[in-house]
């Protein structure tokens, strides 16, 4: 299972291209909200598509930051025990929660959202609402998407972590 420095380097510019998107989405949902409380509090008109893109923004900004997020750690981590292991007992964790919990989660993911997304694209799936979106599809199709992703950056710290557990050197 082991990733070389090549992959790993493609791993982080697909997390880091699909962080960057997040970032830009994050301010464009920033904006759209500024409007849409300009637009209704202001003058007193509201719109279902503008308030559903504001869910859209929503959901793709965490789809597509749960992957730049693992590779800059700014992820979830319980360092109430941790704080005390060696640097390779701490790696040496990292690679089996990659193993044991992370990367089967993700193929779970893709797995059991197969499915699901290729329905809503076989029916070109939009809002149920009368004014909302088209294209429902789109969204959904990045729950696997996000979860590709996901999975790829894991396997480069998974094998990261891996390395550093293995090396002869314990830092």
């Amino acid at each position: 299972m082991g990733l070389t420095a090549t992959a790993q380097g493609w791993a982080d510019a697909l997390s880091e291209i699909a962080g960057r998107l997040a970032a830009l989405m994050a301010l464009a949902l920033v904006a759209l909200v500024f409007g849409l409380v300009v637009a209704r509090y202001g003058l007193g008109i509201g719109s279902v598509a503008a308030q559903e893109a504001v869910l859209w923004l929503h959901a793709a900004i965490f789809l597509l930051g749960l992957a730049y997020a693992l590779r800059h750690g700014s992820h979830v981590r319980v360092d109430v025990f941790s704080q005390r292991w060696s640097p390779r007992t701490r790696a040496w964790v990292e690679v089996g929660a990659g193993v044991l919990l992370l990367l089967p989660l993700c193929v779970f993911i893709v797995a059991m959202s197969w499915d699901y997304v290729a329905a809503s694209w076989a029916a070109r799936e939009g809002s149920r609402d009368p004014g909302g979106l088209p294209g429902w599809y789109l969204l959904k199709a990045l729950v696997p998407v996000s979860a590709g992703l996901l999975l790829v950056q894991g396997l480069a710290e998974t094998t990261r972590a891996l390395g550093r557990a293995t090396s002869r050197q314990d830092a």
